[in-house]
């Protein structure tokens, strides 16, 4: 179960390891586009404040739970409207108090696309 170190990605400038753009360290990529997304994103959640709304969170684990988790469970809390549906092999869950109007799969996220898609 390793990687070959000829399929990790590499950056093409300085021939850097890439890594992906996490919130693990003093490297994540604020840019203006990124801002620009979260204005677009702020203002998608605006419009559909108390409307019917799925909030689907796949495979969302524990080390950036800030940025998706939390703003899900509190938007479900907030909008009687809203349904909460967690996708997550082994770390599935649902806050009691949103509990009623929550889906959790406790599954591995391929494996439910690939069902939902094949249905």
């Amino acid at each position: 179960m390793k990687i070959p170190p000829k399929l990790l990605p590499f950056c093409p400038l300085c021939g850097a390891l890439m890594t992906m753009n996490l919130r693990s360290d003093d490297k994540f990529v604020q840019d203006e586009g990124w801002y620009d997304a979260a204005e677009r994103y702020a203002a998608f959640l605006a419009s559909h404040e108390d409307t019917h709304l799925l909030l689907l969170e796949l495979g969302v684990g524990s080390n950036t739970p800030l940025i998706i988790k939390y703003p899900f469970w509190q938007m479900t809390a907030k909008n009687s409207n809203a349904v909460y549906a967690c996708v997550n092999s082994g770390e599935a869950f649902i806050p009691r108090e949103i509990e009623s109007r929550g889906i959790r799969l406790n599954a591995d996220i391929g494996k439910v696309l690939n069902e939902l898609k094949n249905n």
